[in-house]
């Protein structure tokens, strides 16, 4: 880490830039109006009349200027880059979670500025498009939910989890890979086409006792459960472990990450924060990706992205 922190992306705009370039466009420069990605039809301005880092498509139809951060979470921003490229790497580097206010006093930004940074790179982490399905070729895919903060508008029951906010989470025991939700109940019409989208009906699901689980199991090649009311956490049948344990460890790592280091998530944003401990999981040491590693994906998300506010607390944020 020490010696990353020597590098000039930093502290030097050009090399920041550069850097950007390289990974947003690995095959050299595209026009992000028209798609154009004809070499020869794109024109790098420069010279004292332009602003570095401008380039101009020449396709007759478009005919439009560009830089690397148009069509980006980075659009439009007036945080230099050298300081969006701290914070991306702050963010992917940090094994415990980073908060808003540690990046802010890092960086000397305003907390909001810095606010809405770390939401737009969240936004950056999430996956957008179809993704296969988990479980292919009979792979066990864990499937369980959980409960975190506090619904809006709703009153704190005396026990039980109603007036919290449900999340479900799908995770593929082969690829190691998770993908969780926020959805508005964990009931059957919530859960169910979730789970149909994003697994395999070859697959061999895995969850608890619940009575949404029940039919849906049917629908797969094979559905196991534990069960917790009787202490039933692991089992073994031949070779095969039944468990929801991986998941739940998930969920141990995302609670601990919520409640210590961001401690308040309002509901319209658990999204994102989910985007964000999904993307860290799905990129960790133990599937080969190291900090700079992790830093590199995240600089090929940011494509395609925007996302606006136009203050924090207020009555009119657009998600």
């Amino acid at each position: 880490m020490t010696d990353l922190l020597k590098n000039p992306i930093f502290t030097d705009e050009t090399k920041a830039r550069e850097w950007l370039e390289a990974r947003v466009w690995p095959q050299g420069p595209t026009c992000p109006h028209c798609g154009n990605a004809d070499q020869d039809k794109i024109t790098k301005l420069e010279g004292d009349a332009h602003r570095a880092g401008v380039y101009q498509c020449n396709e007759p139809q478009c005919r439009l200027q560009f830089t690397v951060t148009v069509n980006t979470v980075f659009e439009r921003s007036k945080i230099p880059l050298t300081k969006w490229l701290a914070a991306l790497f702050l963010m992917t580097a940090s094994k415990k979670r980073i908060s808003a206010h540690q990046v802010h006093r890092m960086l000397g930004i305003s907390y909001k500025s810095t606010w809405f940074l770390m939401h737009r790179l969240r936004e950056a982490m999430r996956v957008a498009g179809l993704m296969p399905p988990m479980g292919e070729d009979g792979g066990a895919v864990e499937v369980d939910e959980t409960f975190i903060g506090r619904m809006q508008g709703v009153k704190k029951a005396r026990a039980g989890a109603a007036h919290k906010n449900a999340v479900l989470s799908l995770l593929d025991r082969e690829t190691g890979h998770v993908r969780s939700f926020h959805v508005a109940t964990a009931t059957v019409d919530e859960v169910a086409p979730i789970v149909r989208d994003n697994v395999s009906k070859e697959a061999h699901l895995m969850t608890d006792q619940a009575r949404i689980y029940q039919k849906l199991g049917a629908e797969f090649a094979r559905h196991d459960t534990v069960n917790h009311q009787e202490d039933e956490y692991v089992r073994r049948e031949g070779e095969t472990v039944i468990t929801t344990n991986t998941i739940e460890s998930y969920f141990s790592v995302f609670k601990r990450g919520m409640r210590g280091t961001y401690q308040h998530c309002a509901e319209k944003h658990l999204h994102r924060y989910l985007a964000e401990f999904d993307f860290r999981h799905n990129n960790r040491i133990a599937l080969g990706v190291d900090d700079a590693g992790r830093a590199h994906e995240l600089a090929k998300g940011i494509v395609g992205k925007r996302l606006t506010y136009r203050r924090p607390n207020s009555k009119n944020v657009q998600a």
